[in-house]
């Protein structure tokens, strides 16, 4: 990693899952900046533009992280930006981001299924950011 530490934005409405991510991201030498809502996030990103992005996919709307995801990508088109989601467990529903396809419309690089498991976060982090 460069001497400046890379800043990843976390949106998630579970304040317990922004405290550990927040967490883990800084112990592995990150810069975390946070949102607990879409509204939030777009406050924020008046100010910061992140190197990456993590967000919830149900937050005050059932779709806040698709909607944050295409704002950012349209902002920032080569910004990553990793979902995290409990609507398989939860709907039996899958989403992906494994083909061009599915990529162009969930706009996202990677979706990850809760409950997440921080060396799997991590390494796709570092796969991103092509660390």
């Amino acid at each position: 990693m460069s001497d400046a530490a890379k800043t990843i934005l976390v949106v998630d409405d579970d304040p317990d899952i922004v405290a550990q991510t927040r967490a883990v991201l800084t112990a592995a030498g990150y810069r975390v900046v946070t949102a607990e809502s879409e509204r939030q996030a777009e406050d924020l990103l008046r100010e910061t533009v992140p190197d990456l992005a993590v967000l919830d996919l149900m937050m005050e709307n059932q779709d806040s992280g698709f909607i944050l995801a295409h704002r950012l990508k349209r902002r920032w088109p080569e910004l990553p930006v990793i979902i995290v989601t409990a609507v398989s467990s939860v709907t039996g529903l899958h989403f992906g981001a494994d083909t061009r396809e599915e990529r162009s419309w969930i706009k996202a690089d990677t979706i990850l299924e809760k409950d997440i498991r921080y060396e799997q976060l991590l390494a796709e982090i570092h796969r991103l950011l092509k660390e």
